[in-house]
């Protein structure tokens, strides 16, 4: 399934249904009162959250949205029958917007959430309710009432308690696969990872946490470079950042400090999130020979997810972060 995070689309609530213009007739009653029902309410537009979707796509190719429209009513004080509801399930981490306002309407982060995005016009009434001493029979009902109707965006970040940062080939991937039970696709070349991976990560006797691969940022990714601004909302629900620089970069501070400048200048919020670096493939170098002088303000580990060198001291450091 391919992976959509963002989609556009018009609701429209269900219109209220007309009251009835009727009057009561049997034999021997000539003249019976007027007995028009009142027209049902028209279906509403509800948004459910669930974990069983990952994408947006199926809302993406479904562009419009329509709840039924009440029910006239009918003689006989009989109302009509209130319009069906639909129901769009979105997955859980999709942030609603008015596409007009870009008012944030509804963020759906909880799995089995409710939100009545389009609400259903009330049905009108029927003549019964306008009789008076002074007009006994009414032949008037009221109209029934339009359905909300609003375009939205839906825009999905995923949520996840430790997100990976990182160029293209860092080796992200590799360690989700290692830790996890996700299975990304890894390979030796530069973005591999083209949409977002999530896995979970045991450790202990039952606790876990959800770790989010993020597609390998480039240098301008804050300003749509490399897709760079598609990805980076991602980035924005993590509890934790942990920042990936091969071993073989050049300056492996000035990379880590690059990294940091795409995140702050994308959204300054995330300067204040818990972050690790984590120096990766250790493998390719002489361990008992190498030395680095790193000095950088957050702690910093050294892994080989080939070897496992270190994967062990890594889980369990973030999830002391994370549970902090």
């Amino acid at each position: 399934m391919k992976f959509v995070d963002l989609a556009q689309i018009e609701i429209t609530a269900g219109n209220g249904g007309h009251g009835c213009v009727s009057f009561h007739r049997e034999k021997f009653v000539p003249k019976g009162g007027p007995d028009g029902g009142d027209g049902g309410n028209g279906g509403s537009v509800i948004l459910l959250a669930t974990s069983q979707l990952h994408t947006l796509q199926d809302i993406r190719y479904h562009r419009k949205y329509k709840a039924e429209n009440g029910h006239p009513g009918e003689g006989n004080n009989r109302s009509g029958k209130k319009g069906k509801d639909i129901t769009i399930k979105v997955p859980v981490g999709t942030l609603v917007r008015d596409l007009e306002t870009r008012e944030i309407i509804a963020d759906m982060v909880e799995d089995g959430q409710i939100f009545v995005i389009a609400k259903g016009g009330n049905g009108g009434w029927g003549n019964q309710h306008f009789a008076n001493s002074q007009n006994k029979t009414p032949r008037f009902a009221k109209p029934g009432l339009p359905g909300e109707n609003l375009k939205v965006e839906f825009e999905l970040k995923i949520l996840a308690d430790v997100g990976l940062v990182g160029f293209p080939n860092a080796g992200k991937s590799t360690l989700l696969s290692v830790i996890s039970a996700a299975r990304p696709k890894v390979a030796d070349y530069p973005f591999t990872t083209l949409v977002p991976n999530l896995g979970i990560v045991k450790y202990g006797d039952y606790e876990s946490f959800v770790m989010a691969d993020i597609p390998g940022l480039i240098e301008g990714a804050h300003l749509g470079k490399g897709l760079g601004d598609q990805f980076l909302r991602h980035i924005e629900r993590t509890k934790v950042l942990l920042f990936m620089v091969d071993v073989n970069e050049d300056d492996i501070k000035e990379t880590y400090e690059t990294l940091l400048n795409e995140l702050i200048s994308y959204d300054k919020e995330l300067a204040y999130k818990p972050r690790l670096l984590c120096i990766t493939k250790m493998d390719s170098v002489d361990l008992e020979n190498y030395e680095d002088d790193i000095e950088v303000d957050i702690p910093v580990m050294r892994i080989s997810s080939v070897t496992r060198y270190n994967i062990e001291q890594l889980i369990y450091k973030l999830a002391e972060y994370v549970e902090q």
